[in-house]
């Protein structure tokens, strides 16, 4: 299903340091469980000019600002001018993106920020992968586990997509834009310059360039 695809949801191919290795794939849940292997094959080619291994396998830009309070465990990668805010809590393979800000309180788990990424306050983002310039409002989180623990599937326009993930949280395509205490649900998958609304109950394929109101009122942009 093209909507779903890599090639579909992330068109700024230049805007992440993983994406050579992502573009091998076809739909973005594929790439989950590659993340760690991922981080490690990017460490080996970094310039020592340009990043410090601040402890094994924690690789830190010297342009990027990290808070003294902050957490960060291997495997990781912090790209330049990247921010890195008190209290956040990045628990392993993670890879921050240029530029990109994870606030006060933010956790991260398996997850790749693309360039210019904001998840800037209270922010939990697991087994996700964030494209562009997306951005999540404060208190917005990933879902990434169902309550049963059973595989996780994308519904996407009358269709099932079964994805062979028991942790999957969410896809956000280039420019996405999340609301204040939004919850994004297993499998949900997100097109590229859509806008959900605070305090949305979001899960399946929500199309690009739309405004998510709610599950039964989703609109075309103008």
């Amino acid at each position: 299903m093209e909507e779903l695809k890599i090639s579909t949801l992330y068109r700024e191919s230049e805007r992440s340091i993983a994406f050579p290795y992502l573009k091998n794939y076809t739909y973005p849940w594929e790439v989950l469980s590659s993340i760690k292997s991922i981080i490690g094959e990017i460490g080996k080619t970094l310039s020592r000019e340009e990043f410090d291994e601040i402890s094994p396998e924690v690789w830190v830009a010297k342009s990027a600002c990290i808070a003294p309070t902050a957490c960060i465990e291997p495997p990781c990668i912090i790209c330049e001018d990247a921010q890195v805010r008190h209290g956040a809590f990045i628990r392993g393979a993670a890879i921050v993106g240029r530029g990109a800000v994870v606030g006060n309180s933010v956790e991260l788990k398996n997850c790749i920020l693309f360039d210019g990424v904001e998840v800037p306050h209270f922010n939990y983002v697991g087994d996700s992968i964030l494209g562009y310039k997306a951005h999540m409002g404060a208190g917005a989180v990933t879902s990434n586990v169902k309550s049963d623990r059973s595989y996780i599937a994308v519904h996407c326009n009358g269709k099932t997509v079964e994805t062979g993930c028991r942790k999957f949280g969410a896809m956000l395509g280039d420019h996405v834009e999340v609301g204040c205490n939004s919850v994004l649900n297993p499998g949900t998958v997100i097109g590229r310059y859509t806008n959900v609304y605070p305090l949305s109950s979001v899960r399946g394929y929500v199309p690009t360039e739309s405004i998510y109101k709610s599950q039964n009122s989703i609109v075309k942009k103008r």
